[in-house]
């Protein structure tokens, strides 16, 4: 049994192992791509290691000097920073109230399944009214446009997940709270929001990541600095006729650090969430 017990456990290390491997080895490759001169990168055979480390692309993409690649850049990770932030406290302040109806009233649920339906049609197929009314408001090549945009994405994704939050969470707790007097907003308040914690930052995160790397609707909707996003300004980079991929891996590099701290910071309320739907109060 011992001899067994070791060998299983040397395989699940191995296979564990090999998964990291297979998951960091693209990370590794883009950030050793983002140090290589150019002529390592077009050498054949291809140099694995760079024989000097090149971080000069990283202060030009950081750079602010007016007209140049580093303040497109700048400009568009701002941009993506607003649109994020706005679009997940917005779907946040809207998938809560939402989330908590459709989960204590299930007479009512057919609603929620309507609205995920909507995920059946390919983002092609919304393009044209969308960017009509988008032109009709005055809100093309807008960060708040592109907001609204992302809104209707994820909305009904971050209703969903806080709805399977509130059905972890027993009803009995927050009839508990009325009988003592509590009213309908305080018990959500202060029984129900501080239970669903984990829920709402899981949801907050899959919000952020959806809104970060979004791209069709954000190639479609802008055409400047002025509300030109992250995934967009990455394109542009690979657009010409003569590109340095190291300069792309760079973007690719800076443009992976927000969502990889999120994660980071927000890896404990993330397992929480994610989990505390299997497990009945």
């Amino acid at each position: 049994m011992e001899r067994k017990s070791l060998a299983f456990t040397v395989f699940i290390y191995a296979c564990a192992l090999l998964l990291a491997a297979i998951i960091l080895a693209p990370i590794a490759w883009l950030f050793i791509m983002s140090i290589s001169p150019a002529v390592d990168l077009a050498a054949k055979p291809l140099r694995w290691w760079p024989q000097a480390a090149d971080f000069s692309r990283y202060r030009q993409l950081l750079s602010t000097a007016e007209n140049s690649a580093g303040a497109a850049f700048t400009s568009s990770l701002r941009n993506s920073l607003e649109i994020a932030a706005m679009a997940t406290l917005a779907a946040l302040a809207l998938a809560i109230p939402a989330g908590w109806a459709v989960s204590r009233t299930p007479s009512i649920g057919w609603s929620l399944s309507m609205v995920i339906a909507t995920y059946m049609l390919p983002p092609v197929a919304l393009a044209v009214p969308l960017y009509m009314g988008l032109s009709h408001l005055g809100l093309l090549n807008n960060v708040f446009g592109l907001t609204l945009v992302y809104l209707t994405i994820l909305a009904p994704f971050t209703t969903w997940l806080m709805k399977s939050g509130f059905d972890s969470i027993p009803r009995e707790i927050e009839a508990a709270a009325m009988i003592d007097g509590a009213g309908l907003f305080q018990t959500l308040r202060i029984i129900t929001l501080p239970l669903a914690a984990p829920v709402m930052a899981t949801s907050a995160l899959f919000a952020v990541l959806l809104a970060w790397d979004e791209f069709f609707y954000a190639l479609l909707f802008t055409s400047d600095q002025r509300a030109k996003t992250l995934t967009v300004a990455i394109a542009d980079l690979a657009g010409g006729r003569v590109s340095d991929y190291g300069l792309i891996a760079t973007a690719g590099v800076l443009a992976a650090l927000p969502p990889v701290l999120i994660g980071l910071v927000m890896q404990r309320a993330l397992i929480s969430g994610l989990t505390s739907g299997g497990v009945k109060g």
